[in-house]
């Protein structure tokens, strides 16, 4: 904050501050488009640090989403900036994996897992549609500098645990709201042994837990991932070491299990051992959390040479074009399909509730998601379970919610 700010800022100050990169989804886009016009917009401050991403609903599932597309893509052409348009991929995905993040970003999205950018040593954070609007025009926002929470992970996941596992464990501790408007960092021998795609599953929740970044050290993971993907300069960001933090969590990895979020709020978890033999109806594996090939990898070793159970659906939407090419070339796309399951197109998928794949009433759904709201999938009337790409491969293939322990190879 003080760097993009050109000031000295301290954790409860208000400042303005220069944005690097700002995303906007089909979601949220068009609000921001209209905002813009309101303020009486007529060009985009920085059109290279902006992307348009329609990945929600994606393709259209109805003539009125049509109608918001075709205003993104023609604010895009007349605007300049960027579009990433039906099965691209998931916002979250494509802003790292093309290369517009690097570390010591500050980066702004219209939506609330913009957090997600924190894997990369970056301050990145959700925005409302007129603070877009606002990006757009000035290429600043303003923010209150927000005090953070670190925690510290210690010791090796156990055969079956996954970050997904941990970054539920830890929302069980914190609570929904009780990082409400900080910034976590995540630190520690287990973080530091994670990929990439394993830090972007934790950043991404962040904001489960109320917190307004998450935020990862960087290390020459970080600058591999960044190095392969964009041509700009890190400016690595590390805390001092006699930073204040507002609270301090240390949290034992190695005794952590596989673990589940219980309908209807992603803090209401168990381990997945008080919640076998519930019964599954559809099991989905992608989204911005745990949509990657990392992800698909761990689903397809699970599923392989089986098949999903008689009367379950499964669902499987890779998080970019890139990830859904490099899962067939290596053959993932092809045992998850054997197995039974069906592949959508890159993107959201069945997590915003707008099509492939809306439950029906008193159904059943274990989700690789970041959340279990009611109605979040489209029907209230059904109840979700958040759980690991692992969790949800083993219970689509039992028919009941199951331990992924038990089946892995």
């Amino acid at each position: 904050m003080s760097a993009h700010s050109g000031t000295d800022a301290k954790a409860g100050d208000i400042v303005i501050a220069e944005i690097d990169y700002a995303m906007g989804q089909d979601g949220t886009t068009p609000l921001a488009i209209k905002a813009f016009q309101k303020m009486n917009g007529k060009s985009i401050k920085y059109p290279d640090r902006l992307s348009l991403v329609i990945d929600h609903s994606s393709p259209s599932p109805n003539e009125g989403v049509s109608a918001l597309h075709k205003m993104m893509r023609e604010f895009a052409s007349q605007m300049g900036c960027n579009l990433y348009d039906i099965g691209e991929g998931v916002c979250h995905q494509l802003i790292p994996e093309r290369g517009h993040v690097v570390p010591g970003d500050l980066v702004v999205g219209a939506d609330s897992h913009t957090t997600t950018y924190g894997a990369l040593n970056a301050f990145s954070t959700g925005i409302g549609s007129t603070d877009l609007a606002a990006v757009l025009l000035t290429g600043k926002l303003w923010f209150r500098v927000p005090h953070t929470c670190k925690i510290i992970y210690s010791g090796r996941l156990q055969k079956g645990v996954y970050s997904k596992d941990l970054m539920l464990f830890t929302i069980g501790k914190t609570t929904a709201d009780g990082c409400t408007y900080q910034a976590i960092e995540f630190t520690g021998s287990t973080v530091r042994a994670m990929s990439i795609d394993a830090r972007m599953t934790m950043a991404n929740m962040a904001v489960e837990a109320g917190a307004k970044a998450g935020i990862f050290e960087c290390d020459e993971k970080t600058l591999d991932y960044v190095k392969a993907r964009s041509g700009r300069t890190p400016t690595p960001v590390s805390s001092d070491p006699d930073a204040h933090f507002e609270s301090v969590l240390k949290i034992k990895a190695s005794e952590v299990e596989p673990m589940v979020a219980k309908p209807h709020a992603v803090d209401n978890v168990a381990p997945v051992t008080e919640l076998l033999d519930v019964p599954v109806h559809q099991a989905f594996i992608g989204t911005c959390t745990n949509g990657r090939l990392e992800d698909l990898r761990i689903a397809a070793r699970i599923l392989k040479g089986k098949q999903v159970k008689k009367g379950v659906r499964l669902i499987v939407a890779p998080a970019s074009k890139q990830i859904y090419l490099d899962a067939m070339r290596t053959g993932i796309i092809a045992e998850l399909v054997k197995a039974g399951a069906a592949i959508v197109t890159p993107g959201c998928g069945c997590c915003v509730g707008t099509h492939n794949g809306v439950p029906s009433d008193d159904e059943n759904v274990i989700s690789t998601a970041n959340r279990n709201f009611k109605g979040r999938m489209g029907n209230n009337k059904a109840f979700i379970y958040l759980a690991s790409p692992a969790t949800v491969a083993a219970s689509a293939l039992k028919g009941a919610i199951a331990d992924p322990r038990e089946v892995l190879p």
